[in-house]
């Protein structure tokens, strides 16, 4: 059941609650922006600038206009006072219609950006998951690998779109502004810098907290969106067991535990604005204080541009302590998005950072023809295949027919590198032969057949094909040469015919009506409302599970490959149906080899070799026959299973 297995057991590449983010996160996230966006990425960091530095110019113009107006007062010029204050407004405008100007400019090239980046991030994730091996997809629940394209990459779309321009923006204002204070005074600038280090302090503390909750909070949304895909599609075993009620006690957990962390995580963000406000409000006052002691006492100011103490000095210092507080509020609001995003990159790049699935193999699956009584490597479609293995050694090439003589040779494998699953598995198969494979659940039966196709590498022994160690040959022109049907089907959005072809994709459509007349889907295809046109979605839940397997034989059959496997391909069949397949797969079994897995042993009668497995262990082989005589463990399953019928 899903609640059993779901999400809570199993822990994918993702964070772990008590991880931190690695240190080099930020450098390889601006990395790949600029690698996505080397000339429009600048562009937009120089509008960023230039329109937070026109920002923080105000104060400057402040200054003048009140000095001009103090000493305006004293002289009783106001004439000339009015152009000074019209060419400083004007400047002014100009300068902010330039700001506006940038804003519009960088807001429109920053939407590219951000939605560049998340379809080029998306297509790297999914490039590099189509890369790794079925172990990794076999560890890491489907809900949380899911949650990297939802909610990790939005928590990236936010960052970007909103954290970065505003804490660059931020940046270049606050830098602005220490110049400009300096430029006034010093020890006003002191006064102020004692009370940002001390909001400095204070946003540390809350928002390391913070980040540590939303850290784990990436995480919950991970498990629980896991066990949500697993409950949900596990829905019918859901109802049938009437586990309701289980399923909703789990996902309270689950949920309970992301509410848990979230609200921790926002409960530090949300108390360090309104701290951080009324510090910066108390900063306000003391620097009106400071200013207004400064001036009454007449103590000599300290400042680049050589001022003196007075109204036209500390009124914009005013301002500016304001704008500084402000700024560093903005650091605080963007904490939890820019902690959330960086969660979720680290999520995605361990992701990407995953080992891909090695292929050392150089022996390829050609076309040839015959010359001379020799094959020949050809561009023509002939439909005769050989392996083109070269020697490396004398510098030769020779070319081995495709036959499908399969070999294992002392064959021992693990899934962990600790528990042992097979022991000194050795079977041959000639070319056109059935080889069956029966016993208990977890006898080591699938995972037998999953080594011919290097799903997984062995530990020991050797596997041939065609007389070939198949660590030599290329993975991908291997698994063309391996047909495989599976219990569990998987049909994908698209046509019935784009489906069957999927096993070849250069396949004709007669071919794919060939492939499934042969697999006995022809019949109740061409009932269909648009037969072989008609529309499939959700793995073809409108249609039978007995239909479903039928295509999926009929997949396999239009790719044509030398051996087959069957993995309890007729399983999920009525009997009826069953009839109807088994007459399809004896056609599409013949002069193939054939390994078949199956619980009904009816099925397995007329293989040439009925290989029984206990324990990962091979304890009986041979015939029907030989082992209905034998009277061993076979016997003791074929007659069970007669009486249980």
């Amino acid at each position: 059941m899903a609640s059993n297995h779901g999400p809570r057991g199993r822990r994918g590449p993702g964070l772990s609650p008590g991880e931190k983010l690695s240190k080099g996160i930020v450098k390889r996230v601006l990395k790949d922006l600029f690698s996505f966006y080397p000339v429009m990425l600048p562009i937009v960091i120089a509008c960023i600038m230039t329109s937070a530095l026109i920002s923080s110019m105000p104060s400057l113009f402040q200054q003048k206009v009140i000095a001009v107006i103090e000493s305006s007062y004293k002289s009783g010029d106001w004439a000339g006072a009015k152009g000074e204050i019209f060419r400083l407004v004007a400047i002014l405008v100009c300068m902010y219609v330039v700001s506006l100007s940038c804003t519009i400019a960088f807001n429109q090239m920053m939407a590219t950006v951000t939605q560049g980046t998340l379809k080029k991030m998306r297509g790297k994730l999914f490039d590099r998951m189509e890369t790794l091996p079925i172990k990794f997809f076999d560890r890491r629940p489907v809900g949380d690998t899911m949650s990297l394209y939802t909610n990790d990459i939005d928590a990236l779309r936010q960052m970007i779109s909103q954290s970065f321009p505003q804490m660059l923006n931020t940046a270049v204002m606050i830098m602005t502004v220490i110049c400009i204070m300096l430029y006034f005074s010093l020890y006003m600038t002191m006064v102020v810098i004692s009370g940002v280090a001390l909001m400095f302090v204070t946003t540390k503390v809350i928002g390391g907290g913070s980040a540590r909750f939303f850290l784990k909070q990436q995480q919950a949304i991970g498990k629980a969106e896991g066990y949500i895909q697993e409950t949900i599609s596990g829905a019918k075993v859901v109802k049938v067991f009437c586990h309701e009620p289980q399923c909703r006690e789990e996902f309270e957990k689950l949920n309970d535990e992301l509410f848990t962390v979230a609200s921790r995580a926002n409960k530090y963000a949300n108390i360090l604005a309104p701290i951080l406000n009324n510090m910066g409000n108390i900063l306000y006052v003391i620097v009106g204080i400071a200013g207004g002691f400064f001036v009454s006492t007449g103590i000599k100011n300290v400042g680049i541009g050589g001022m003196d103490f007075s109204i036209s000095l500390v009124v914009p210092f005013l301002g500016m302590t304001k704008m500084f507080c402000g700024q560093i509020g903005q650091i605080s609001m963007q904490i939890n998005a820019i902690v959330a995003g960086l969660a979720g990159c680290e999520r995605i790049y361990r992701v990407m950072d995953e080992k891909p699935e090695t292929d050392n193999g150089y022996v390829h699956l050609v076309n040839v023809k015959e010359e001379n009584g020799q094959l020949v490597e050809t561009d023509e479609h002939t439909k005769l295949w050989a392996w083109k293995h070269p020697h490396k050694d004398i510098g030769t090439i020779t070319y081995t027919p495709l036959m499908g003589d399969i070999v294992l040779d002392g064959v021992d494998f693990s899934y962990d590198g600790d528990k042992q699953i097979l022991f000194d598995i050795s079977l041959y198969a000639k070319p056109g032969q059935k080889v069956a494979f029966v016993g208990s659940t977890g006898a080591g039966k699938t995972t037998v057949t999953n080594l011919l196709n290097r799903f997984y590498d062995i530990a020991d022994g050797k596997i041939r094909y065609d007389g070939i160690n198949i660590n030599k040959i290329c993975k991908v022109d291997l698994r063309h040469a391996v047909g495989i049907v599976l219990q569990d089907t998987n049909l994908f959005t698209g046509t019935v015919m784009e489906n069957i072809r999927y096993g070849k994709l250069s396949a004709t459509d007669e071919e794919c009506i060939e492939a499934a007349k042969l697999a006995g889907a022809h019949d109740f295809i061409s009932h269909l409302p648009e037969g072989y046109n008609t529309m499939i979605s959700g793995n073809a839940a409108n249609l039978s599970q007995g239909q479903r397997q039928l295509l999926s034989i009929a997949r396999a059959a239009v790719a044509d490959p030398p051996v087959m496997i069957l993995d309890e391909a007729t399983s999920s069949i009525d009997t009826r149906t069953e009839a109807v397949v088994q007459r399809g797969m004896d056609a599409l079994m013949k002069g193939r080899t054939t390994f078949v897995i199956a619980h009904r042993l009816s099925t397995v009668k007329n293989s040439d070799v009925i290989i029984v497995l206990e324990h990962g262990r091979i304890i009986e082989r041979g015939n029907h026959d030989e082992l209905i005589a034998a009277k061993g463990q076979y016997y003791r399953l074929y007659t069970g299973a007669f009486e249980l019928e």
